[in-house]
């Protein structure tokens, strides 16, 4: 089955939630069904613009506020961080795929073994004093970790809560405090044990799930942790992707569909082929997307299908970035049109404007119904950021006239 590259421009903007843009009523609710609908959102912790889960839901909920996820995440634990892809915040009732069981024996052979004394001196001291961060311990020796080295105590809390033995009791800012899963989670989701082969499967469909049209392809990090590139002869237990894919297909979770001008099959859920056949006409709204929002992950997808070609160069150097630090895609419809560099100035409640920049074609005042809807994006924004105005950087004089606005 095959639709145009129009329809399925439509189709993909229609499953975001975002035709329009902010259209689901305020409240936590609405947060979870964002969450129903994505499965997982990525979690990043810089928060110049607004942290990349709240941009995220920004987008989706109307008036969102901040305060409905962290709500969620450590009061009524509807929600709870995991590696998914990367960093994710998941619902809670995923927890049995997320304890992640092809890791347990190499930290439990590796840095827990290596480090055994303080290994249990960490949980003994979590189970008797409560929630703790890498703060409450004396720093120890640096060790091999993920990205780059770190200090032993940081590894050993997050080794343990990616086997899922500890959870994120709270943040406070940036810092993590944890406590045993058994403390934070039901009881019917620690006992429910998935073996390695079913959180592998499972996982690989969350990336389906939060894209929404991926194919068989793309970058490495789209893939992380959801089944190998090709086999091993070291780890014959663990399945390919390709493998786990057919057996999605099988079940009837994701269907093989083609789209006008892209390479190899793309994926559907089973449960979006009626919008897939049918995607309705976008209104004229704009929302200014996360940069790590699921549906810009696939960046090859996006100069085929969208023509936008998209870079975060928040790890650019800054005489290298054709952009800006933190740079947010402007979505029009169903059209990338734009990008935006916004900063959030708490202590002055306001919002600069450093950036603004159009795809080549992109006219605003000739796109029908383009201004008034920026116009109400940025008006959304500023009440997000709990800012009273906007300060345009001083090249950007033009566009300070066109989209002048008020709370």
């Amino acid at each position: 089955m095959e639709i145009t590259a129009d329809a399925a421009r439509r189709f993909l903007v229609a499953r975001h939630m975002l035709a329009p843009a902010r259209s689901l009523d305020p409240g936590p609710d609405a947060v979870l069904d964002v969450f129903s609908r994505l499965g997982a959102i990525q979690f990043d912790p810089l928060g110049v613009a607004g942290r990349n889960h709240d941009l995220v839901l920004h987008a989706r909920v109307a008036d969102y506020d901040p305060a409905w996820c962290v709500e969620l995440l450590y009061g009524r634990r509807a929600l709870f961080e995991a590696y998914n892809k990367s960093l994710c915040l998941l619902p809670t009732s995923e927890l049995p795929w997320f304890r992640w069981r092809v890791s347990k024996e190499w930290f439990e052979q590796g840095v827990l073994a290596e480090n055994r004394e303080v290994a249990e001196r960490v949980l003994e001291r979590i189970r008797v004093e409560g929630p703790l961060s890498t703060l409450d311990f004396e720093r120890g020796p640096a060790v091999e970790w993920s990205w780059a080295p770190t200090n032993v105590v940081r590894a050993v809390l997050e080794a343990y809560a990616i086997m899922g033995v500890l959870g994120l009791a709270r943040r406070e800012g940036n810092r993590r405090y944890y406590d045993l899963a058994e403390r934070l989670f039901p009881d019917e989701l620690l006992m429910r044990e998935e073996s390695p082969h079913s959180q592998l499967r499972h996982r690989l469909l969350s990336r389906f799930r939060a894209h929404g049209l991926l194919g068989t392809r793309g970058s490495g990090e789209i893939w992380l942790g959801a089944g190998l590139g090709r086999p091993k002869a070291e780890r014959p237990d663990l399945p390919t992707r390709s493998e786990l894919r057919a057996e999605l297909v099988e079940q009837g979770a994701i269907v093989p569909v083609e789209v006008e001008g892209l390479r190899g099959p793309r994926f559907v859920l089973s449960g979006e082929l009626e919008l897939f056949h049918a995607p309705p006409e976008p209104p004229p709204s704009v929302a200014f997307l996360a940069p790590l929002d699921s549906l810009v992950w696939d960046r090859h997808l996006l100069r085929s299908l969208f023509d936008f070609d998209y870079v975060w160069e928040v790890y650019v150097p800054e005489r290298k970035r054709r952009w800006g630090y933190y740079v947010l895609p402007v979505l029009f419809r169903d059209r990338l049109v734009g990008r935006i560099e916004p900063r959030i100035d708490r202590a002055d409640a306001r919002v600069r404007v450093l950036g603004l920049w159009w795809e080549e074609g992109f006219e605003p005042r000739r796109a029908d119904g383009f201004v008034e809807a920026m116009r109400t994006a940025l008006r959304a924004y500023l009440r997000f950021a709990g800012a009273s105005r906007i300060e345009w950087a001083p090249h950007l004089g033009k566009e300070k006239r066109l989209f002048l606005t008020r709370p």
